[in-house]
């Protein structure tokens, strides 16, 4: 059945409410392109230094640890505390904890980051590491800033332009981190953290945010409240189960953070890297665009699910050959999809969970769906390492798919990219047919009949 045409709405760019979230958004992106630059360069900076996939994976497992468990604890922050007040402590803390791991890395001796042991390696990047946490407080209170400042039927719109940012930020992020690296090791990197994230703290400082987007927790004890956070999300049919599905994809996901990195770099320079990043991250910006000019459709659930099986169809073929075409292809398909996924997610939540819980409901959906990362990447790097490179390179693998599939360290990491890819493809398929996706779809749908609790604005 042909679903109604109905006009669509655009975000309108005299409403205050909306000027506010826009100039929030460019502050966001700001201390943004701060975070992923930082990310981005000591995950190049450890891997060059130390030549060691065991290590970036390390890093990536203990970063999304660190991430997992802070989330509902900032959930609680964004819901019991201002708004505004929490995103300028974010970018404060970020402030002095990049300034004091500029201090390890000056005073660290010559060559001592070259040895993965080293003490001096890891007080500096778990320094680095909660900094850029530190920032996921903003990343938890801006989809609860839309809810109080966009109108429901533009919120998947405005979702779409929060994609864009994020693209954005890797597109300038990865360019910056690639040649920053290259050419002064970490010390430019943090120099021009420091600047950003000065002035970003200092612009947030004098923008005025609606009351309405303060603390809307009033009344209830300042605490973490796990109890009370899962019984809403219980009290929501299917809900429990989209964020399940979305921490076993964060499980899956968690080849990327581990493996992306040492497989890109064995194929071209940290520089080119750099630079090929920036230019696929145009997908991601272009995906936000359109997210935030057609919306998501009528059934963002199902719009999710159906992104979650192109994403790992992808997954399952771009490495399966040594082609950088063929790589450079299926990741910029796969980037222009992730602001679609990542808009559905927000603006589920955003239309079923009542408002002065979703700082908590978003908090809790990043940290169980992170829990599961940090053991692939713990798990997955050792086993590439030790399994996967080894059976690629002089193993069985040689024999039995090595005429095709090509032999080597770097096809090694590609069979985990393939392998990735057709366990995640099954199990979306698995969730389309499944009985909580269709509670969720009737639950949404079914809001979309009753009035709106976006507070005023």
């Amino acid at each position: 059945m042909t679903e109604p045409a109905v006009a669509r709405k655009r975000l309108d760019l005299h409403d205050p409410a909306t000027r506010t979230f826009l100039r929030l958004l460019g502050n966001t992106l700001f201390v943004s392109v701060t975070n992923y630059t930082v990310w981005f360069a000591i995950t190049f900076y450890v891997y060059l230094e130390t030549r060691s996939v065991f290590a970036t994976g390390l890093i990536a497992g203990l970063f999304l640890v660190l991430t997992s468990m802070t989330g509902i604890w900032f959930g609680s922050l964004v819901d019991h505390h201002d708004k505004k007040t929490m995103m300028l402590l974010s970018g404060i803390g970020s402030l002095v904890l990049y300034a004091a791991s500029f201090v390890v890395y000056t005073l660290a001796p010559d060559g001592t980051f070259k040895d993965p042991a080293s003490p001096f390696l890891w007080v500096f990047v778990t320094l680095l590491m909660l900094g850029v946490i530190v920032g996921n407080i903003r990343t938890i209170a801006l989809p609860t800033l839309v809810t109080a400042l966009i109108a429901e039927d533009l919120r998947d719109k405005a979702n779409g332009l929060v994609g864009t940012t994020s693209g954005t930020s890797v597109l300038v992020t990865s360019v910056i981190s690639g040649v920053l690296v290259a050419q002064g090791g970490m010390t430019y990197v943090l120099i021009l953290a420091l600047a950003v994230l000065l002035l970003a703290t200092v612009d947030l400082s004098v923008t005025r945010v609606p009351a309405a987007a303060g603390g809307t927790a009033a009344g209830e004890p300042k605490r973490v409240d796990v109890r009370g956070t899962i019984r809403i999300i219980n009290g929501i049919p299917g809900l429990m189960a989209l964020i399940l599905f979305s921490t076993f994809n964060n499980f899956l996901g968690g080849v990327f953070m581990a493996l992306m990195d040492p497989y890109g770099l064995s194929l071209v320079s940290v520089e080119v890297w750099g630079f090929l990043w920036g230019v696929l991250s145009a997908g991601m910006i272009l995906g936000g665009l359109v997210v935030a000019r057609t919306g998501l459709g009528r059934n963002p659930v199902r719009t999710l699910l159906l992104a979650n099986l192109v994403l790992w169809g992808i997954t399952s073929v771009f490495t399966i050959q040594a082609s950088l075409a063929l790589m450079i292809g299926g990741l910029f398909v796969y980037l222009c999809l992730m602001p679609a996924a990542e808009a559905a997610e927000q603006t589920i939540l955003q239309k079923v969970v009542p408002y002065e819980r979703q700082g908590r409901v978003f908090g809790f959906a990043q940290s169980v769906e992170l829990a599961a990362a940090p053991l692939t990447a713990f798990l997955i790097s050792p086993i590439a390492q030790f399994v996967f490179i080894p059976f690629m390179t002089t193993g069985a693998g040689v024999d039995l798919i090595g005429g095709w599939f090509g032999t080597g360290p770097d096809r090694g990491l590609a069979l985990v990219f393939t392998l990735t890819g057709l366990i995640g493809m099954a199990v979306t398929l698995l969730a389309l047919r499944s009985k909580q996706y269709r509670n969720l779809s009737k639950g949404y749908l079914i809001t979309e009949t009753q009035p709106s609790e976006q507070p005023s604005a």
